[in-house]
């Protein structure tokens, strides 16, 4: 059995290049004890052709499709189901893992027993290359869950057992844009700890656009459920009662300010 099972979900691919780019950093990993699970979230475009194509390119590639789009939750739970892995790797269609990924998160959970989750830091790209990096605290606690969440999902690792006790990925109307979000403060509220190796291993694709709203208010509002949830669960809801409303706040302001704002912090 593969000691490392990629979980993916994809739903109506834009950029086929992109998503074979992305799959060919899963195949050229250093470590090569992996299956690289991919869910077709019920595409209604060619996606499905795409991924049976990428899958002709190694024998560890498994892919997964419905009819009706689930939501990346219901995707990423059907991956974890068929995962036979001691430990879950994630990984976004259009972002690309760098080689030595998988062998240095992999040393790490299995010399730090104490940690279920380990992320690392970034590179943020677009249509034009490099343009930011996404920095992580190295040792996240409950407080560091107030301003965003302080693991980037997509770079994350875990142990199996762990995500499956937790119950995987929790489908609800308010997980719909913060699955991660969610899971990582009921792990949190578990007991368990997380760790960010500080280095960039994973080049993630965010296209900041100043004519585009980034996430809709009816997202904004989900997220402030979560948070409350998360916060009650963990037991710092008395420090972060104010960060509950800042999806919200944050959603008030005008696009092009924000856009700002991310060239930024990036």
């Amino acid at each position: 059995m593969p000691k490392i099972s990629v979980i993916m979900g994809v739903y109506n691919c834009k950029n086929p290049e992109i998503l074979n780019k992305s799959i060919e950093s899963i195949i050229q990993q250093t470590y090569t004890d992996w299956e690289l699970l991919v869910c077709n979230d019920g595409s209604t475009d060619n996606t499905l052709n795409y991924l049976l194509e990428i899958k002709k390119k190694d024998s560890r590639i498994k892919i997964f499709s419905y009819e009706r789009n689930k939501g990346l939750s219901a995707a990423l739970n059907i991956c974890l189901r068929k995962a036979k892995g001691e430990y879950i790797a994630r990984q976004d269609d259009d972002d690309i893992s760098k080689p030595d990924r998988f062998e240095e998160q992999l040393s790490f959970l299995e010399n730090h027993p104490q940690y279920a989750i380990v992320g690392t830091l970034a590179d943020v790209y677009d249509d034009y290359g490099i343009w930011g990096e996404y920095k992580l605290e190295e040792k996240p606690t409950k407080k560091s869950f107030y301003w965003n969440s302080p693991f980037m999902h997509p770079t994350i690792m875990m142990r199996t057992n762990i995500l499956k006790e937790c119950g995987g990925y929790r489908i609800a109307k308010e997980t719909r844009r913060c699955e991660d979000f969610d899971l990582f403060m009921r792990m949190y509220s578990l007991g368990y700890r997380g760790y960010n190796l500080q280095k960039k291993l994973y080049t993630y694709r965010l296209v900041n656009d100043p004519r585009k709203k980034y996430r809709p208010m009816k997202y904004r509002i989900d997220e402030a459920v979560v948070r409350f949830q998360g916060y009650k669960a963990m037991g710092v809801l008395k420090g972060g009662l104010l960060f509950v409303c800042k999806p919200i706040l944050i959603g008030l302001i005008p696009q092009k300010i924000l856009y700002k704002i991310k060239r930024t912090r990036y």
